[in-house]
């Protein structure tokens, strides 16, 4: 793999790998791999080409921008994309596989969405087995590269909407529609307070730890 430069995502890596031909690159990435709770969410993004420059400063690491920035990024991106696709695993999926696993098979349901068969992916971190595209993995690919910090944003736009329009409403108390799902101290003392509802993710040690203190509390009979 290679490693991260702390430089604005820019369209020179898609190029070295095209060298000349006309080939497309795909951008892969994921968000919501340390949340509590929710699913891990994948995207992939194919650009017709460097993006253009009234939109660079907000095509970037889904992380280092706003929630305003990243809602017009995403607006922008899903038209001008030449293709995307979003792909998921479940709290249970992850639970039954482990976080790694399922974050792979949520990347690879994200290119199977794809309208346009990619020549090439670019992902940020993961190596896929069992895709037949040839591939390169870079450690912080969001930050490098446009098309994979297109991924970014799109896969966590994705995932807060989700987030914030159903599971809040449909779970009650927990508060993701604020903090999506990560171990904010609110989260934690909600999370005791009510224990774990469907979306939590039982195998990731601070829900599990809960359930092991009411197992716990149970009387004997």
């Amino acid at each position: 793999m290679l490693k991260a430069a702390k430089t604005l995502p820019d369209f020179s890596i898609e190029t070295v790998i095209a060298n000349g031909s006309r080939i497309l690159v795909a951008g892969v990435d994921e968000v919501g791999r340390g949340t509590l709770a929710g699913p891990v969410v994948a995207a992939a993004a194919i650009l017709p080409g460097p993006v253009p420059a009234n939109y660079k400063s907000i095509i970037n690491d889904s992380k280092l921008l706003s929630a305003a920035q990243r809602q017009r990024a995403f607006t922008w991106l899903v038209n001008w994309c030449l293709s995307y696709g979003v792909g998921a695993c479940t709290a249970d999926e992850i639970d039954a596989i482990g976080i790694v696993p399922a974050t792979r098979q949520a990347m690879s349901r994200a290119i199977a969405e794809l309208d346009i068969r990619p020549d090439y992916l670019l992902i940020d971190a993961i190596v896929l087995g069992g895709v037949q595209i040839p591939q390169t993995s870079i450690i912080k690919a969001d930050s490098r590269s446009q098309s994979v910090a297109a991924a970014s944003i799109i896969a966590k736009v994705t995932r807060d909407r989700q987030m914030v329009d159903v599971f809040d409403s449909e779970f009650p108390g927990y508060g993701f529609a604020a903090h999506k799902g990560y171990g904010t101290a609110f989260h934690l003392s909600a999370l005791k307070r009510l224990g774990a509802s469907p979306i939590h993710r039982r195998s990731f040690k601070p829900v599990k730890a809960v359930l092991l203190s009411k197992l716990v509390k149970l009387p004997c009979v």
